[in-house]
């Protein structure tokens, strides 16, 4: 009778170790397609930032 919370407890661990897996994994499947971690939180205004980042790097190195 002591041991019927564990009923309840073990799906939920199972469940929260699943969601855990699920995360690492869309990680690790994103750095490998982007080559680097996601940005949380990135709008357009940082992604125009990266883009007109990316462009200056591209003009600079040529003319060096």
């Amino acid at each position: 009778m002591n041991l019927r919370w564990m009923e309840a407890v073990l799906p939920l661990g199972i469940i929260a170790g699943m969601l855990c897996v699920m995360g690492n994994a869309q990680y690790y499947i994103h750095r490998a397609a982007h080559g680097r971690p996601k940005h949380i939180g990135n709008d357009m205004w940082d992604v125009a930032m990266e883009r007109r980042d990316k462009k200056l790097i591209e003009q600079a190195s040529p003319s060096n």
